[in-house]
């Protein structure tokens, strides 16, 4: 079984497919070892190193192509920004959890199929009920009003889903990774600010970064080969002002330091860790390990994860390649 774009092969999906309403499968964490050898794993994954690889050294303003689907997502990313303002955050005394993102998410589950019926070409909308699920759980928990890595995949999820439809077509990965992905990660920072949401399950200043993971994945890749800007100089202020713009890793720093006081060194301990490597390359193969054990690896993210007939928990047929690399190679023989 391919993986190499969650999966783009043109012929991947038959008219008479059959869609489902996706649903929890891991359900107590011995059932992780499912969830790490199922197709949807192997597709996940392929399609996080498929777009990390296409953005290699394309910084956010890069020319590319960008097809009608993806002009679609994207409106439909600031129609969801719009209701931001069309619902305030409430007068309350307590510092986080801002009530009224309850109303946004509701606004959510209220619009979201009519949402898509407006991106999608009506050949799709029978693909609809399943793919609008992930979209629901892309912006945050309304019963906690919290936001997390869980979510972010979840919306990653919906992209793959999108390719897997032949909604976006090969030649639209670049677009997804700097278009699409970046107006979301725009559209959760504005959620997480105006609603006071809670990080979901953070580790606090051991951890990355309070919400998100992958835009330092992509974000690194997009700096691989850069002529200027080395990982010792993301913690320069004047670096992270000038470029921040350009590539999502500096954007993403760019908002730590925003909202964090303090020494950088004390807040985002991790990301002040990464500083110190060597290269770009160095930084985005180290950052795609920690993605597998700290997030592709956690039971309380896993857990949330839906499975569908696009992203399906049975076990994957071989061992998933990308670009000829096994995703999840056995262990090495131990020696005579």
């Amino acid at each position: 079984m391919s993986t190499s774009m969650c999966d783009t092969d043109e012929s991947q999906l038959p008219d008479e497919h059959v869609y489902v309403v996706p649903s929890r499968a891991i359900k107590v964490p011995v059932d992780m070892s499912i969830w790490e050898k199922s197709e949807a794993y192997f597709e996940y994954l392929g399609f996080i190193l498929a777009l990390n690889k296409s953005i290699e050294g394309k910084p956010l303003n890069a020319e590319c192509q960008q097809s009608a689907i993806v002009d679609n997502i994207l409106k439909m990313l600031d129609n969801l920004d719009e209701w931001i303002k069309q619902i305030p955050p409430t007068e309350q005394p307590q510092r986080f959890g801002n009530k009224s993102f309850r109303i946004w998410q509701a606004r959510l589950q209220e619009k979201g199929i009519e949402e898509l019926k407006q991106a999608l070409p009506e050949k799709l909308h029978r693909a609809i009920p399943e793919v609008v699920q992930y979209l629901y759980e892309s912006f945050g928990n309304a019963t906690r009003i919290d936001y997390g890595t869980g979510h972010e995949m979840a919306f990653l999820m919906f992209l793959c889903c999108l390719f897997k439809i032949r909604a976006f077509k090969e030649n639209d990965k670049v677009a997804v990774a700097i278009k699409v992905f970046n107006r979301y990660l725009q559209l959760v920072r504005r959620l997480q600010i105006v609603y006071r949401m809670e990080p979901a399950g953070s580790h606090g200043a051991w951890s990355l970064d309070d919400y998100q993971f992958i835009p330092f994945v992509w974000g690194s890749s997009q700096l691989i080969g850069h002529p200027r800007i080395e990982p010792r100089h993301f913690v320069d202020q004047d670096v992270v002002e000038m470029y921040a713009k350009q590539y999502m890793f500096l954007g993403c720093i760019e908002f730590i330091s925003k909202v964090k006081i303090g020494p950088f060194a004390e807040h985002s301990n991790q990301l002040w860790n990464v500083s110190a490597v060597s290269s770009w390359s160095k930084v985005n193969s180290g950052l795609i390990k920690m993605y597998k054990v700290e997030v592709l690896s956690k039971f309380p993210v896993i857990q949330h994860v839906l499975f569908g007939s696009l992203l399906p928990i049975k076990p994957a047929a071989t061992c998933p390649t990308v670009r000829g690399a096994c995703l999840n190679p056995p262990p090495p023989l131990p020696p005579r």
